[in-house]
């Protein structure tokens, strides 16, 4: 490994910056919402459009993406996605009515959707694959870092300016960094110049070394056969073709469970800061600070679901899918009797937060162990198709509720879509080389 460069970390750090100020862009209405909402006269259901109109147009353009980055590469799709998200990010600062908001709104989703797509099959291009777990966790916690710096930086430029300056201010950084990648980044370790061939030969290598059949049983410190029985763990054949993702029960199974999952972060995203202005009559530096604390959390649960995944369970994803399902039905459950100390709300937050993002990562990741690398685009498309309709409908649907019932039937009614979850997860396959037998079974003495 003499001369290994390392640089695949370097495009994962600059994976991490560019995700947070992509996410940045579509969270940052959530906290300008009270203010639209005064400024265009909505209801609830009017302002949850407003937010759902975004994940409609990324949803919509998720296959296609996949499609394309398949064929243009990561290199091309990320930067034009980048600048067209960040062009329609700062022109929402110059609407002077709802209908150019609802329109723009949709235009930073259907640009958006090629920057998730193409990040994904960029780590899935430049990371062996018992790295793939680590680095997907330090990616999506990126998607919670610009969450989590949104709010205290909007309340401050509202403070200082307004509603409008937001967008202006998001705006620029994303437009410098796609030109970076555009300079920094190729499709494929090989083709880039600042990669070492030990460190190309490194990643390719330990992809060969995955994909080794093994006759007898390996010696591993992976002990967890009863887990491997939960989780439905089987050796299959990798899913090589667009035909044979569309005919794949486990990337559907994926797709519906992300549906669920992404549908409850998008709701935190958009909706807590009203929830704290309206319900807990926090002011606006407070409403910031605890709006932020899921997010908090989601940042350390991605990195340590990442780690645990790939170190402690062998690369096997769904048993984070799992926990993060049964664990988020039961914290947006506990949030019905949420406390009216701050501190203490934010607490509770940032635990949800933390339990909610354990498996997050593993949605992403998943479908690379069950594809090659070149039906990878198309398979995680699929799966973020889900995701990001669960996306568009959760703020809408929570609009509906509000201006029907209370925040008890938002909690109650997000708490099911966990648990339906948990339910759908539960059927798909774990796909790993060598499952493990039961000690003392027929079939483990036959592997011993």
């Amino acid at each position: 490994m003499t001369g290994k460069s390392g640089y695949r970390w370097v495009v994962m750090g600059l994976l991490f910056v560019l995700y947070t100020v992509a996410n940045a862009d579509r969270a940052n209405i959530g906290f300008a919402l009270p203010y639209l909402r005064k400024e265009f006269a909505m209801s609830n259901t009017e302002a949850g459009a407003i937010i759902s109109l975004f994940f409609v147009g990324y949803a919509a353009l998720q296959i296609p993406s996949g499609f394309m980055v398949k064929r243009f590469g990561v290199r091309a799709m990320f930067t034009v996605g980048m600048l067209f998200t960040s062009l329609f990010t700062g022109l929402l600062g110059m609407v002077n009515s709802a209908l150019a908001l609802k329109a723009l709104r949709l235009g930073v989703g259907v640009a958006e959707a090629p920057v998730a797509i193409a990040c994904t099959a960029a780590i899935n291009n430049w990371f062996p694959a018992k790295e793939k777990g680590t680095a997907s966790g330090i990616f999506l916690a990126g998607s919670k870092v610009g969450p989590l710096i949104v709010p205290p930086l909007c309340a401050w430029i509202i403070s200082v300016w307004g509603w409008r300056e937001i967008f202006y201010f998001f705006m620029v950084p994303g437009m410098l960094l796609a030109i970076a990648w555009f300079l920094l980044v190729s499709n494929k370790p090989a083709d880039s110049k600042f990669v070492s061939a030990a460190e190309a030969e490194y990643i390719a290598g330990e992809e060969a070394a995955a994909a080794v059949k093994f006759v007898k049983g390996p010696k591993r410190e992976y002990k967890l056969w009863w887990l491997d029985k939960i989780v439905r763990a089987r050796k299959v054949e990798p899913i090589v073709s667009s035909e044979q993702v569309f005919k794949s029960w486990d990337i559907f199974g994926a797709a519906f469970g992300y549906f669920f999952m992404v549908g409850i972060v998008s709701v935190l995203m958009s909706w807590l800061p009203t929830y704290l202005v309206t319900v807990k009559q926090f002011a606006i530096m407070k409403t910031a600070l605890v709006s932020a604390a899921p997010f908090a959390g989601t940042v350390v649960g991605n990195f340590v679901g990442g780690w645990v995944s790939d170190n402690l369970l062998n690369k096997r994803r769904k048993p984070m899918m799992m926990v993060t399902a049964l664990s988020t039905t039961i914290m947006m459950y506990s949030l019905i009797n949420a406390p009216a100390d701050a501190n203490l709300l934010a607490l509770l937050l940032f635990v949800t937060g933390f339990l909610l993002a354990l498996g997050y990562s593993a949605f992403m990741a998943y479908p690379m162990g069950r594809t090659n690398k070149e039906t990878y685009p198309v398979a995680f498309s699929v799966v973020n198709t889900g995701g990001q309709l669960g996306g568009a409908g959760a703020p809408l649907f929570v609009g509906m509720i509000l201006d029907w019932f209370s925040w008890d039937a938002v909690f109650l009614s997000l708490a099911l879509g966990s648990l339906l979850c948990l339910a759908v997860v539960s059927t798909i396959i774990e796909p790993v080389e060598d499952p493990l037998e039961r000690p003392g079974s027929k079939s483990h003495k036959i592997l011993a």
